[in-house]
C-alpha cells in the first residue's frame, strides 16, 4: 500500500468517528426540546473543536454555507491541528461535513437524525453550491440500471428488475414535500411502497446501500451539499447517485455556474462528485434510526453507535463506543 494512502488511513480511521461522536453527543443533550437551531449549534461548535484536535491540513468544500454566513465551518475554513510532527507532515486533506442531519428530527425526537462527515485528498470532492440537487440513489444491485432521465415509474420497474423482486416489494424513500405530489404519483403508480420523511435524504441514502434495511431507492430534490457526501458514502458500498442541480433563485444559478456547475441538464455521477481514491466517511446516530442506534445517556456517560467507511481499503465498520465522562461512576456495559 503506497505510503501516502497508509498515512491518511491510519490518521482517518478513528480520528474522524470521534469527530462525529463529539457533534452527536453534544446534539443529542436537545433531543425531543424543540431546540432546532440550538442543537445544530452544539454540534457545529463539538465537530469544528474535535477537528482542531486532529493531526491533519482541512479544507472545509462542504458545510454550513459562505463565510459571511456561519461562523465555523463555512466552506473555504481552514481546520486540524495544522503543527509538524518529527514523524511526518500533517496530509492535506478535503472536508465535507453535515454537523447535524436531521435538526427538525433531533428537535423532535424523531428518528434518523445523524451527524456526517467525508474527507478526501485534495481535489476529491466536488465545491458545490447551497442549493438543490434532483437525485436518484440506489443500492450495488441496481448499479447501471437506472437513468435519472428517465421517468421515475421506468427506474422503479428497473429497480425490481434488478433486485429480482415484485415491483411492491419495493420501497422507495421520498422527502415529504409538496415539490414531490407528482413523484409521489407517479411512484404509487407502479405499485411500489413509498416511505415519506420530514428529513434526513442522506441517511435514507445509505440506507438503500445496506442490505437489510427495506429501503431501496431515494428519489427527489434535496440539499446539494449533503449530495456530495451521499456520492462519497455510496462509493465506499458500491452503490450509485445520480444528480442534477436544481437552482431556486438567480443568485444561486450566478453561484454555480462561478463553480462550474451552470449546466443544469448535466447528469452528475457518484464519481462526478466524489471523485478521490482516498474517501473516507463516518456518521454517528443521534436519534435511533434504520441504520444507527441514537446517543444513549447513562450516570457519568454515553454510548454511540457510529458507521465508518474507507474507499481504498474497501472497509465498512460499525463502531459501538462507551464514552465515560465520569470515571468515578463506571457503567454498566451491555454487549
Amino acid at each position: 500500500m503506497p505510503a501516502s494512502v497508509k498515512t491518511v488511513e491510519q490518521l482517518l480511521a478513528f480520528e474522524m468517528v470521534r469527530v462525529t461522536e463529539a457533534a452527536a453527543i453534544a446534539s443529542a443533550r436537545l433531543m425531543g426540546r424543540g431546540e432546532r437551531d440550538a442543537a445544530d449549534r452544539l454540534a457545529v461548535e463539538a465537530m469544528r473543536k474535535a477537528m482542531d484536535e486532529v493531526h491533519m491540513v482541512g479544507t472545509i468544500v462542504i458545510g454550513e454555507g459562505e463565510r459571511d454566513q456561519a461562523p465555523m465551518l463555512y466552506i473555504g475554513e481552514r481546520v486540524g491541528a495544522q503543527e509538524a510532527h518529527e514523524d511526518d507532515a500533517a496530509p492535506e486533506i478535503d472536508i465535507a461535513v453535515d454537523p447535524l442531519e436531521g435538526t427538525n428530527l433531533v428537535a423532535t425526537g424523531s428518528a434518523n437524525a445523524i451527524t456526517v462527515l467525508a474527507a478526501s485528498e485534495r481535489g476529491g470532492l466536488v465545491h458545490a453550491p447551497d442549493t438543490y440537487l434532483e437525485k436518484l440513489c440506489v443500492g450495488p444491485p441496481a448499479v447501471g440500471h437506472v437513468d435519472i432521465e428517465k421517468p421515475p415509474a421506468d427506474n422503479v420497474r428497473a429497480i425490481a428488475a434488478a433486485l429480482g423482486r415484485r415491483v411492491d416489494d419495493i420501497t422507495v424513500v421520498v422527502l415529504d414535500r409538496p415539490r414531490h405530489e407528482g413523484l409521489i404519483s407517479e411512484v404509487r403508480g407502479t405499485g411500489a411502497r413509498i416511505k415519506l420523511i420530514s428529513d434526513g435524504d442522506l441517511s435514507a441514502a445509505i440506507s438503500c446501500a445496506v442490505s437489510g434495511t427495506g429501503v431501496h431507492a431515494v428519489m427527489g430534490i434535496g440539499g446539494a451539499p449533503e449530495g456530495v457526501i451521499t456520492a462519497a458514502a455510496l462509493r465506499c458500498l458500491g452503490g450509485e447517485i445520480q444528480a442534477r442541480f436544481r437552482y431556486r433563485s438567480d443568485d444561486e444559478r450566478e453561484r454555480g455556474a462561478r463553480m462550474g456547475h451552470g449546466d443544469e441538464s448535466r447528469v452528475y455521477k457518484t464519481e462526478d462528485l466524489a471523485s478521490g481514491d482516498n474517501l473516507v466517511f463516518a456518521a454517528t446516530g443521534v436519534t435511533k434510526g434504520d441504520l444507527l442506534e441514537g446517543v444513549r445517556f447513562f450516570g457519568g456517560g454515553a454510548r454511540t453507535h457510529s458507521l465508518y467507511m474507507a474507499y481504498q481499503t474497501k472497509t465498512v465498520r460499525f463502531v459501538d463506543t462507551v464514552h465515560m465522562f465520569d470515571r468515578s461512576r463506571p457503567p454498566s456495559v451491555r454487549l
